[in-house]
C-alpha cells in the first residue's frame, strides 16, 4: 500500500456535447475541477489487487488480518469529545479539532502482529482524493511510516488494537470518511463506507500550531464555547442590549455551516485555511450576489419572511438555509453578525459580536462623511450618498495573518452586511484590527473602509444653485464614538475602542490619520469658523402612540444680537441613518439676545403579533402568531420541553410585531443533573 497511490479506473468516451455551452471558469490548465463540495464523497474500493487476475480470477484474501469491528469512541462521555472539547455538539458522529491526538479501537478477526501484519487508517475528504491535495490521508501505526498526520499504537488486548491519530494542525477543516486498509500479499482490503465512521475535523484554538489558536482560556471559553450571547445596539448615549442564542452546538448546524462552504464552491484544499474561509462566508451570509443565507431588510415592511427584530437565534435561519437551499428574510446588521458568530464558532474560530457606535458608511473610500444641504438648510437625501448609522455590528474572528508582515494577527474584523463590494462581491474582511488602529489601510482585506467606519470626519456642505459647494461644518470627533463587546465570562459589556483607536486628538491619532493619507484616505483640510450660536436637542423617551413635545434651545455665544433663520426637520429614521417619513418640518425665525437662549416648543404625533423564544441545551427555537394582542393585557404561553443537559442556561422571547419592535426578555434557568 503506497501513501502516494491513488486509484484510477477506466471511462467511457464522453458523449458528443448538447445543449448550452460549459461555465467558464478560471481554473486555467486545471485536468479537472477542484472538488468544492464536502458533502460529495468518493467511492474507495472494498478490494484493491496488486496483480492481474488469474483463470479463476483474484485469490481470496480470507486468510489474512480481516478487520471485524471499528469503535470511534464518539460518545459525549468518552475521553475524545471531551479532550477536544466537543461534547456539547448535539451530533452522534465523531467531532474532534486539529493538531490533536484522539483515538480509535479496531477489532481484528485474530490477534495483530506487528511483526507481520500491515495496516492504516485512511481518511477522505471531498469527491476527488488525493494524496498531494492533503484530501486523502493514509495513517500508519509505525515511526518509520509516517505522513503528515501521526498515528501510534496507544494499546493491544486480543485482537482489539487502540490507535492514537494526530491530524496536521493545518488541515482541512470539514467532514471526513475513516477507512480501515489492511495490507496483504496480494493486495489491500478495506472497510467498506459506512457512515457511523464518518467524522468531522475542527479548528483547534486551544494547540499552539493552529492558525486560530488563543492563548487565553477565559477567552476561549467566551469566543468558541458560549452560546448565549448578548449584542448591544440602541445610541452612544442610550445602550441597549438583545440576548441571542448562537446555538452552534445544536443538532445539524455543523452540517448547515459546511454547506455555507459547499454553495460558495469554495475548493476543499482552501479549508483549512481561516483566512480564506472568513472572507469567503463574509459573502456567502449576505444573498445579494450569491444566494447566501439572508436577505437584508431596511424598509420596515416584512410581509413575506421574520422581521429582523423578531429574531431570537442562528438555529432556526441556518437549518432553513439548509433544508430549503434558499435565502432566509430578513435581516439587519445584528443579525448577519449573530449568524456570522455562529458560523465562525461552530467551526472553532474565536469570534465575537462588535458594536460601533455613530458608524460610518462611506461610499467614496476616503476619510470624509459628506451631508450635503440647499440653501435653506435642509439636508439634500438625494445627492448625500454617505451615511451615519446610529450603531453597526460586525465580527471580529481571532487567528494569525501570515499574509502580512508580523504583528498583525490577532483579532480580524469581519462583516457580513452589504454595505460595499470587495473584489466584485459584498464582503469584508478579515481586516487586521491592529491594522486599522495604527493606519496601516493597505493590507488586505478592506481595513480602509473599516478604518473609514471609525474615523470619518463628518463634512457638511451648503450646495449652491450653480451647484457649487461650500463646507460649512466639520465634525472630526462624532463617528466612533463607542466599540463595545460582551465582557469574556460575563454579562457586563466590554469597551473596547482603544483596539480600534488612540484617544482623540492625541499626538498618536495624528500620526495615524497622517500614514492613513500616505495611502490615499483623503480628509478635509478645511476648517470652518465655529458658529457662536448653539443647539441644544433635548433626549426625549416617548411610548409608541403618545403625543410629545419638543423644545429646542438656541444659545447665543456672541456678544450681540443675534437672528436665526432656522430649519426643523423631524423623521422616522433607521438605526443606518435613512430617513423614512418627515412628521415635522417648521422654518422659524429667532431672534436671540447676547449671551442669551430662546426656545420653540412643538406638539407632535408619532397587531399581527409574533412570539419567539428558545434557550441553548433546553429548547430549540418555538414561535406563535397572534393576530391581535390589547394594549395593556397580559398574554401566558407554556411550552413543555426535554433539557439537553444540566446546567445554567437562559431561555430568551421576542415579541414583534408593525408597531412595536425590539421588545424581548430572558430568565435564566437552572437544570438539575
Amino acid at each position: 500500500m503506497s501513501d502516494e497511490a491513488t486509484i484510477a479506473t477506466p471511462s467511457p468516451a464522453p458523449p458528443a456535447p448538447t445543449g448550452p455551452p460549459p461555465k467558464v471558469t478560471n481554473r486555467g490548465r486545471a485536468a479537472a475541477p477542484a472538488a468544492s463540495a464536502n458533502s460529495e464523497t468518493s467511492d474507495i474500493p472494498e478490494y484493491e489487487y496488486f496483480i492481474q487476475p488469474g483463470p479463476r480470477g483474484y485469490p481470496p484474501l480470507t486468510e489474512y488480518l480481516d478487520i471485524s469491528e471499528v469503535d470511534m469512541m464518539k460518545r459525549p462521555d468518552e475521553s475524545n469529545k471531551i479532550a477536544h472539547h466537543t461534547a456539547l455538539y448535539h451530533s452522534d458522529y465523531l467531532i474532534v479539532r486539529r493538531g490533536q491526538e484522539f483515538q480509535v479501537m479496531i477489532t481484528f478477526s485474530r490477534p495483530y502482529k506487528p511483526a507481520e501484519d500491515k495496516f492504516a487508517l485512511e481518511f477522505v475528504i471531498g469527491s476527488s482524493p488525493q494524496f498531494s491535495k492533503g484530501t486523502y490521508v493514509p495513517v500508519f501505526p509505525t515511526k518509520q511510516r509516517q505522513t503528515t498526520w501521526e498515528g501510534r499504537i496507544t494499546n493491544t488486548s486480543d485482537n482489539v488494537v487502540t490507535m492514537a491519530i494526530t491530524p496536521a494542525a493545518n488541515c482541512i477543516v470539514g467532514k471526513y470518511q475513516m477507512y480501515v486498509a489492511v495490507v496483504t500479499p496480494y493486495g489491500i482490503r478495506r472497510t467498506r463506507k459506512e457512515s457511523t465512521r464518518d467524522m468531522y475535523i475542527l479548528f483547534n484554538p486551544w494547540v499552539a500550531e493552529d492558525a486560530v489558536f488563543l492563548d487565553d482560556e477565559t477567552e476561549r471559553q467566551e469566543c468558541v464555547m458560549t452560546e448565549m450571547g448578548i449584542i448591544y445596539h440602541g445610541a452612544y448615549d442610550d445602550i441597549a442590549e438583545r440576548d441571542w442564542n448562537y446555538g452552534q452546538f445544536n443538532y445539524g448546524i455543523l452540517d448547515s455551516c459546511l454547506y455555507i462552504m459547499d454553495r460558495a464552491e469554495m475548493p476543499i484544499t482552501n479549508r483549512g485555511d481561516p483566512i480564506k474561509i472568513a472572507r469567503v462566508a463574509s459573502a456567502m451570509l449576505d444573498s445579494r450576489d450569491d444566494e447566501g443565507v439572508l436577505v437584508g431588510n431596511w424598509t420596515g415592511d416584512y410581509t413575506y419572511g421574520v422581521a429582523p427584530t423578531s429574531w431570537t437565534g442562528s438555529t432556526d435561519i441556518l437549518l432553513t438555509y439548509n433544508s430549503s437551499k434558499m435565502p432566509v428574510c430578513y435581516a439587519q446588521c445584528w443579525v448577519y453578525a449573530a449568524v456570522f458568530n455562529t458560523f465562525l464558532r461552530c467551526l472553532g474560530i474565536p469570534s465575537r459580536v462588535v458594536t460601533n457606535y455613530y458608524s460610518a458608511h462611506d461610499n467614496d473610500g476616503n476619510l470624509k462623511t459628506d451631508i450635503i444641504m440647499d440653501e435653506n438648510g435642509r439636508i439634500d437625501r438625494n445627492r448625500t450618498r454617505d451615511s451615519i448609522w446610529n450603531y453597526h455590528c460586525w465580527n471580529e474572528c481571532y487567528m494569525s495573518r501570515p499574509d502580512l508582515p508580523p504583528g498583525f494577527g490577532g483579532w480580524q474584523v469581519v462583516d457580513a452586511t452589504p454595505q460595499e463590494t470587495s473584489d466584485g462581491m459584498y464582503r469584508c474582511g478579515p481586516a487586521s484590527v491592529q491594522a486599522i488602529k495604527h493606519g496601516q489601510i493597505c493590507f488586505p482585506f478592506d481595513a480602509a473602509f473599516v478604518f473609514a467606519e471609525i474615523n470619518s470626519d463628518v463634512v457638511f456642505h451648503s450646495r449652491r444653485k450653480d451647484g457649487t459647494m461650500e463646507p460649512v461644518r466639520v465634525n472630526r470627533t462624532h463617528v466612533g464614538r463607542l466599540v463595545l463587546t460582551k465582557s469574556p465570562g460575563d454579562v457586563t459589556r466590554r469597551n473596547i475602542t482603544d483596539q480600534y483607536k488612540f484617544a482623540e486628538g492625541s499626538t498618536e491619532e495624528r500620526t495615524v490619520l497622517e500614514k492613513a493619507e500616505e495611502y490615499g484616505c483623503k480628509r478635509e483640510k478645511s476648517s470652518p469658523p465655529t458658529a457662536d450660536v448653539d443647539v441644544i436637542l433635548p433626549n426625549l423617551e416617548i411610548s409608541v402612540g403618545d403625543n410629545f413635545e419638543l423644545n429646542v434651545e438656541f444659545i447665543n455665544k456672541s456678544d450681540e444680537r443675534r437672528t436665526v433663520d432656522a430649519y426643523i426637520s423631524g423623521s422616522v429614521v433607521y438605526y443606518t441613518g435613512v430617513a423614512s417619513t418627515e412628521f415635522l418640518f417648521l422654518t422659524p425665525r429667532v431672534a436671540i439676545e447676547p449671551k442669551m437662549s430662546e426656545s420653540g416648543v412643538r406638539h407632535g404625533n408619532e397587531e399581527n403579533v409574533y412570539i419567539r423564544m428558545e434557550g441553548p441545551g433546553m429548547m430549540e427555537p418555538k414561535s406563535r402568531y397572534y393576530r391581535l394582542v390589547m394594549g395593556g393585557s397580559s398574554l401566558t404561553w407554556t411550552e413543555y420541553f426535554t433539557p439537553q443537559r444540566a446546567g445554567t442556561s437562559r431561555v430568551i422571547a421576542t415579541l414583534d410585531c408593525p408597531a412595536l419592535r425590539q421588545v424581548q426578555g430572558q430568565a435564566s434557568v437552572t437544570i438539575s443533573p
